[in-house]
């Protein structure tokens, strides 16, 4: 098969990064440091052949047909080890790490995983680093800071790990088929790793429903009494939204519940 004979499949959510000049970008802004790349969804290669450039490469594919295409395209760098693919679905390769050794993320990821991806990543110690693009949303969201309207668990568990900004906003004209939503590319940088499912499990009871009051959503959870008391302590007004505390006062009130 030739790559110009390949047809994106809507079932892995493939929309192919063609711009050259965000491909660089992308590589431009990886961390500098001695870990592997990981590259989940390499696609076409087309970010692959800049990244193998830089360092080694550990690539994770799940379209067969594109595996077949990517192993023809590199056959010089697998054959000297700077790239090594696993064909196969990404989730159900990843134990408590993906690899055995520290690595940082750089991938296009596809949309209809991303979220759960990044996630993983974020719990997974031996990634250090994930520069990944998304869609804009889900990026804004991983981003977003306490006050703005986006502001939930996502940037939470982010802020608890470590450092998030976006890099650039990328457009539908990018890519190939184009999306009908914009994109982004993301940087974390973790410093610590996402571990509490109980406070998460609080996070989520937090959000349920962003537009009420986190006083009304952790009732469900929690005896309002001891709620009271835990708001009174953390100076927090009863008719504050989850959006409007910040990630320590999260924190903290985990610890008091």
């Amino acid at each position: 098969m030739k790559k110009e004979n390949v047809v994106a499949k809507k079932k892995f959510g493939q929309n192919f990064l063609k711009d050259e000049s965000v491909l660089r970008k992308i590589v431009e802004s990886m961390p500098k440091n001695d870990n592997k790349i990981v590259e989940i969804g390499p696609g076409l290669g087309d970010l692959t052949k800049f990244l193998v450039d830089v360092k080694s490469v550990e690539a994770f594919e799940v379209d067969t047909d594109l595996c077949k295409l990517l192993q023809d395209t590199f056959k010089k760098e697998i054959a000297t080890k700077r790239l090594h693919f696993h064909c196969g679905d990404v989730l159900q390769a990843w134990q408590s790490s993906l690899i055995d050794e520290p690595y940082d993320l750089v991938a296009n990821l596809p949309y209809y995983i991303a979220t759960n991806i990044i996630l993983k990543a974020l719990e997974d110690p031996m990634c250090k680093n994930i520069l990944v693009m998304v869609q804009l949303e889900v990026a804004e969201k991983f981003c977003a800071t306490h006050g703005e309207k986006v502001f939930g668990s996502l940037g939470i568990i982010t802020q608890s790990v470590g450092e998030a900004a976006i890099v650039v906003k990328v457009p539908p004209t990018a890519f190939d088929p184009q999306p009908k939503v914009d994109s982004a590319v993301f940087l974390i940088q973790k410093s610590r790793d996402r571990s509490d499912k109980d406070f998460e499990r609080m996070l989520r009871v937090a959000f349920s429903q962003p537009r009420k009051t986190l006083m009304k959503n952790l009732s469900s959870e929690y005896e309002k009494p001891k709620l009271i008391d835990a708001f009174d302590a953390l100076e927090l007004t009863l008719t504050i939204r989850p959006h409007q505390l910040s990630t320590k006062d999260y924190h903290q009130l985990y610890k008091i519940l």
